[in-house]
């Protein structure tokens, strides 16, 4: 069975199916922050999902970062490395991207384990 959160008519935040959590591509609530008040937002929005589905960033196995401007990278990983638990590091990979709106600085999905 497969469950899904916050389901709407495009998209869903969450599907959990057979023991793995898939998040939706998390974005800044304030889009008016710098790059680490944006990543800060979005990192804090993965915690609550993954709350929800019963895991947290431990058990992240896969991260991807958009950012619209790679500029953004050091301010980024700042607030990732802040955030991120000591000896969890997950797989990881960032790419620069244009993302849906001009004012998002970030956008990060990840995949984790319950």
């Amino acid at each position: 069975m497969v469950q899904r959160f916050d389901v709407g008519t495009r998209l869903s935040e969450m599907a959990v199916h057979n023991g793995t959590v898939w998040l939706a591509g998390q974005v800044p609530s304030d889009a008016s922050q710098d790059i680490g008040g944006q990543t800060r937002q979005v990192l804090a929005a993965i915690d609550a999902l993954l709350a929800r589905a019963g895991t947290d960033k431990a058990r992240i196995v896969m991260a991807q970062i958009f950012l619209a401007d790679l500029a953004d990278f050091p301010g980024m990983n700042a607030a990732w490395d802040a955030w991120v638990p000591a000896g969890n590091a997950p797989p990881r990979a960032t790419v620069q991207a244009k993302l849906a709106r001009p004012e998002w600085k970030v956008e990060i999905v990840v995949t984790a384990a319950l």
